[in-house]
């Protein structure tokens, strides 16, 4: 997808152009708090989640490619990274237990969180093999993405990703982020430059998308074999 024309809102009554009058009240923080979906938990991450995080993991090395740490060498060193992850404020992390599984396979955070600009990002998202392109996995982000601008009210949402990362940006598409842009040479990620990608989804496109994500994963899509009946753009990490 190519970087969409994009003109700026702008207020008419207003020399020199600035844009719309918003709602300029701060949105609330993402609490740590639990939540449950149809095929999926997202629970508070934690330390004791090490164990089944490192089984999930393990003969998926290329998982890490894109992320700024792992893979991790054992359980201790896994415990070690949640011990610092899972108690920052900014990111908010969970981890995400397919019902299918009954374990821990994953993790996703809210992250870049910005209450007075109510602009909230999905990320630092790591799918196990045995979650990836899986009704569970969309469920999960679709939780995060529904609690950022149904519950807490932001209106922008972004979606951010190595230019590289083919598939982040497939999955982006799908959950129907907009390309906006990418930003050259931004970051040093293991010793390597990195391109960054930027996507969003803004608050007055939100209800389309939330329905659709929601269609597909309602149990009506779903035949008896646990595939889907339709696809929710052909492409990505869930189908």
């Amino acid at each position: 997808m190519s970087a969409a024309s994009h003109s700026p809102a702008t207020s008419p009554a207003t020399e020199p152009p600035l844009g719309p009058e918003v709602d300029p009240t701060p949105r609330p923080l993402p609490a740590r708090i639990p939540h449950r979906g149809a095929s999926v938990d997202l629970e508070p991450l934690h330390p004791r989640h090490a164990a089944e995080l490192f089984a999930a993991s393990q003969g998926a090395e290329g998982s890490w490619a894109y992320l700024g740490y792992g893979p991790f060498a054992d359980v201790a060193a896994m415990r070690r990274h949640l011990g610092s992850f899972s108690t920052q404020h900014d990111p908010v992390a969970w981890a995400i237990r397919p019902h299918r599984t009954g374990t821990a396979d994953g993790w996703l955070t809210l992250m870049e969180i910005a209450p007075a600009d109510a602009a909230i990002e999905l990320g630092h998202i790591w799918f196990s093999p045995r979650l990836q392109r899986t009704r569970a996995a969309t469920e999960a982000m679709f939780l995060l993405m529904r609690h950022a601008m149904d519950d807490l009210g932001y209106r922008r949402l972004t979606w951010k990703c190595h230019a590289l990362n083919a598939p982040s940006r497939r999955a982006a598409e799908r959950l129907g982020f907009q390309y906006e842009g990418t930003l050259r040479a931004v970051k040093v990620v293991k010793g390597r430059l990195r391109d960054t990608a930027y996507f969003s989804i803004l608050a007055e496109e939100w209800p389309e998308r939330a329905a659709r994500i929601a269609a597909w994963l309602d149990d009506a899509n779903w035949d008896a074999a646990g595939r889907p009946r339709t696809s929710l753009g052909g492409r990505g990490l869930a189908g």
